[in-house]
């Protein structure tokens, strides 16, 4: 009886330690620059942390089962491409296009994984690499500027209504779209069940292959919308837009406490991670902290993040 009480406080804890982590490093990096907490500052820190959160949006869900997509920022990168070649030309349908992109390259690469048996870091290591190459090819290896005629169909993402950057605003649209198909839905439902013991969910009828597709289509189409709105807010796309996101989005992810081994997490838990995320880069920024060496920050966070949330259960040999 007791071990069960000692487990559900551990859940408890686990539960509520992300929110509480965040409003400790809000209230540290806020004393040492008071300028933190401004109204600018912190809108600029929900416009940062608005790309972030769409990407780690989408691998959420295929966390939620138990897998992985390691192609995530190579799909927003070419995203990215894929506005800024065909803008000119397609207007707004050039965003639509992107991430139908998105979407198509998260269906092949969910039916590797499943039809093929590939494990899915395999699978999405394998895909991010064909996107990343393909990022490279059509935009000749270069940088590639949105045209200044073409700004206008950039306002829907640098648009400030209200004083309120449309990112923000995008970011919120996509918290609610989330969360009711991961809470709402029996999608969501499944999700759920499959991280928490696939052979249980599949001896229960669920459908667990299709559950799996649609999770890497969504996070296809949610890393390609996060490339879109990185592509409006920087005026360009580059093969190498997104490079340094990978790392952030799964520490985001995970940090928030959702289960790498999947069954436990939501995309509530997510943004908070993100918000976790942007507030360590932010206070490492102010402590002058080379950008390149904050991946070293976030290798270390992920690793105490994965050790606490990881349910052992569930992997008793490590491999």
């Amino acid at each position: 009886m007791s071990g069960l009480a000692d487990r559900i406080g551990t859940d408890r804890l686990r539960q509520w330690l992300p929110l509480v982590t965040l409003i400790v490093l809000v209230i540290i990096v806020g004393t040492m620059q008071p300028v933190f907490l401004q109204p600018s500052t912190l809108l600029q820190l929900a416009s940062d942390t608005a790309v972030l959160f769409i990407l780690a949006t989408g691998v959420t869900f295929v966390i939620m089962l138990g897998g992985i997509d390691l192609s995530i920022q190579s799909m927003a990168s070419l995203a990215s491409v894929i506005v800024a070649l065909t803008v000119a030309r397609l207007g707004y349908g050039a965003f639509a296009l992107a991430i139908g992109i998105g979407v198509l390259a998260g269906l092949l690469s969910g039916l590797a994984h499943v039809r093929l048996k590939i494990p899915s870091f395999i699978a999405t290591l394998a895909s991010g690499g064909v996107l990343y190459s393909s990022a490279l090819v059509i935009s000749g290896e270069r940088s590639i500027t949105l045209p200044d005629t073409e700004r206008a169909y950039q306002t829907w993402i640098t648009g400030t209504p209200f004083g309120i950057p449309n990112v923000i605003i995008i970011g919120l649209v996509v918290l609610l779209v989330a969360h009711l198909l991961q809470s709402h839905t029996r999608f969501g439902r499944y999700s759920a069940a499959i991280g928490a013991g696939e052979p249980a969910a599949y001896a229960s009828g669920v459908k667990v292959s299709r559950q799996k597709i649609l999770a890497f289509m969504l996070s296809g189409g949610f890393a390609a919308l996060a490339g879109v709105v990185l592509a409006g807010r920087l005026a360009s796309g580059s093969p190498t837009l997104a490079a340094e996101l990978l790392l952030p989005s799964i520490a985001a992810v995970v940090v928030g406490g959702t289960a790498i081994t999947g069954g436990v997490g939501s995309i509530w838990r997510t943004l908070v991670g993100a918000l976790i995320i942007s507030v360590v880069r932010i206070g490492m920024t102010f402590l002058g902290v080379n950008i390149f060496a904050q991946n070293i920050v976030f290798g270390v966070v992920l690793i105490v993040a994965v050790a606490t949330t990881i349910d052992r259960s569930k992997i008793p040999i490590v491999k």
